[in-house]
């Protein structure tokens, strides 16, 4: 399995595979880059199909931290980390103490945090056995109250006002109500950006691989379902993917009918072409590393004692951050990935 001349290999200072056989694990740490602090990043675990699935997953997610972290501004690099494993039958308390493990081995190089398939459970685990994991503990909530280290409510806040901020700009409007929103995926991000986009009057279609996932939203936020394919080729002014990556691609572009896309998900173009065909369609794109930072932006926010007030105005930040990056990439007649990318690497000094 190649890993210098991968496809996604992007000059990526680390590369590490642990496994450790008593417990099962066997993962990938992937450190993208350090220029602005260490490598902080998420632990996904995924019942990949390949160890070659894994591997283009962390390198390419990764990458994508390196410069969700330069355009929030924020000092630290970007890594990740990957388990092949299914995450609904294959956790165990010996496992995360083997992956915690295999974190503090790099030193505080790669820090984590959770990800899709890992929880505030999981990282209390790691905890036990390295101090690089973030979201382990109790954080004071925007409204007042208390939660978990769940980075999530930050991710969805900051994913709806980057919504404000391509609505803004594509359809000229100022408000979300009656703004009609289609939403893969609504586990913990996915639900909660459909209840701020409720509170704000938006109408909701939602799908998910998860039956009570769906079901709950219908039920507590009146949101219309729809099947898993239907989701794409519905009439609505914002597709919202916040499920797995890849899933803008040549077969769902076909479908998709939105004048916005908008979401959570990370590396949802599966190819870097499609974002000049969105273009030419005039489809608005949100680069997925610039609209949803915002768990990174809690996770770091955490670790330097930063307050609430402060945490919810940088978060605030990414709708002026894609603004500007819609601004640009409209000036110049480019795609609004190629703008993201060139900003970020102004930011890392490139």
């Amino acid at each position: 399995m190649p890993v210098f001349t991968h496809i996604d290999f992007d000059h990526h200072e680390q590369v590490v595979f642990g496994h450790d056989p008593a417990s099962g694990l066997k993962a990938i740490i992937a450190v993208h880059d350090t220029t602005l602090g260490p490598a902080l990043g998420g632990c996904r675990m995924w019942n990949y199909a390949s160890d070659e699935e894994a591997l283009r997953d962390v390198l390419r997610l990764s990458r994508g931290m390196t410069y969700k972290s330069a355009l929030a501004r924020l000092p630290l690099g970007g890594g990740k980390a990957v388990i092949i494993g299914d995450p609904r039958s294959g956790k165990s308390e010996a496992l995360f103490q083997a992956m915690g493990d295999f974190v503090d081995r790099l030193g505080g190089r790669y820090i984590t945090a959770a990800d899709s398939g890992t929880g505030v459970a999981e990282m209390q685990i790691m905890a036990q056995r390295t101090r690089h994991v973030a979201g382990a503990g109790q954080r004071e909530a925007f409204d007042g109250g208390s939660r978990d280290g769940n980075p999530s409510p930050s991710t969805a806040y900051g994913v709806f006002v980057g919504i404000r901020a391509a609505v803004r700009h594509r359809l000229g409007r100022d408000d979300l109500k009656g703004l009609r929103v289609a939403i893969q995926g609504v586990g913990e991000v996915g639900f909660s950006l459909a209840r701020h986009l409720k509170d704000a009057g938006a109408e909701l279609w939602v799908t998910d691989i998860f039956e009570a996932n769906q079901r709950r939203a219908v039920e507590q936020l009146g949101a219309r379902a729809v099947g898993q394919h239907e989701i794409f080729g519905l009439d609505v002014d914002v597709f919202a993917p916040c499920a797995l990556g890849s899933i803008v691609n040549p077969q769902t572009l076909e479908a998709l009918r939105a004048p916005i896309i908008a979401g959570a998900a990370n590396n949802q173009l599966a190819s870097p072409e499609l974002a000049e065909q969105l273009r030419r369609r005039d489809c608005l794109y949100a680069p997925d590393y610039a609209i949803n930072a915002g768990g990174i932006i809690d996770v770091c926010y955490e670790r330097t004692g930063g307050s609430t007030a402060a945490l919810k105005a940088h978060i605030e930040g990414i709708e002026t951050t894609l603004a500007e990056i819609f601004q640009r990439a409209e000036a110049e007649g480019a795609t609004t990935t190629a703008i993201a990318d060139r900003m970020a690497r102004e930011r890392l000094g490139r």
